[in-house]
């Protein structure tokens, strides 16, 4: 990132007309890169993800945003040939370390994906199974977990009675809350979101868009985005990212109204006016 074009914020200041939290740094990214096979494609990415806040990344397609976002919870691990360097803390603690425990940091950072992945498994099942897997037993406080995991999505009222059927016998608006819920149920601290909206309907991904804002009160929530007024409708802080040199490079990062309103970069000015991208 060239620093000088990266919008500047001091403690206290808050998103106007948004219940922004005070910016205190949950995730701390420092001079990040990545690359795929040698291939450079994220380089120099530099900032902090504040935490009960959303932070929205924009840009147009192939300037890296889902990669910078699977870099937060190791996901670039899965991919062959990825090489992930600089900085990445949580709370203190860094994520990029050989010795850090990826299913620990995992649980503490979850993520959604773009369509809506249930597994091909009854609803109970698709929040029982993480659960297990993370090592709880005790029956009694599975359920209560799952049903407070559903209600948080507002499903509940609308699965209760067929918890035992398929998960892909929902609607993709429906689905897509299950996922959020499969995510949830393990009571993360951050939520990675990868376009959660775009694969879904008008009316869905409203609702969705909904639950994004009252989940978080209770996560830190990272969001890409190609819907500039959904960003600008839910985001305290906002990362647009560019392609230079055939590189995708972080271009501007702020508190969202100010960067919408009046941005430092042109290139922040072109895209959110719609003469770029």
């Amino acid at each position: 990132m060239n620093n000088q074009t990266a919008t500047a914020f001091t403690l206290g200041e808050v998103n106007p007309g948004l219940a922004c939290c005070l910016p205190q740094t949950h995730i701390h990214v420092r001079d990040l890169a990545i690359s795929y096979h040698n291939t450079t494609i994220l380089d120099h990415v530099s900032l902090d993800i504040n935490r009960g806040c959303i932070t929205a990344l924009i840009g147009p397609s192939g300037c890296g945003k889902t990669s910078f976002l699977s870099t937060l919870n190791r996901l670039t691990d899965m991919i062959p040939g990825a090489n992930v360097s600089g900085k990445i803390s949580l709370d203190e603690v860094d994520i990029l370390s050989s010795s850090i425990n990826i299913m620990s940091l995992r649980r503490r950072i979850g993520m959604i994906f773009q369509k809506p992945n249930p597994f091909p498994l009854s609803i109970l099942r698709n929040l029982e199974l993480p659960l297990r897997e993370h090592g709880l037993r005790d029956r009694l406080l599975i359920q209560n977990k799952i049903q407070l995991a559903l209600e948080s999505v507002g499903l509940w009222n609308e699965v209760k009675d067929r918890l035992n059927k398929s998960a892909l016998l929902l609607s993709g608006g429906q689905q897509q809350r299950l996922c959020i819920a499969r995510a949830i149920v393990l009571e993360p601290e951050i939520l990675l979101m990868d376009e959660p909206c775009s694969a879904l309907d008008p009316i869905s991904s409203s609702i969705v868009e909904e639950l994004i804002h009252d989940l978080s009160q209770r996560f830190s929530i990272v969001i890409v985005t190609h819907n500039l007024a959904q960003a600008k409708r839910i985001a305290n802080y906002v990362a647009f990212f560019w392609i230079k040199d055939q590189i995708g490079q972080l271009i501007e990062f702020g508190r969202c109204q100010p960067l919408f309103e009046s941005p430092n970069n042109p290139l922040t000015a072109a895209y959110i006016s719609g003469l770029k991208g």
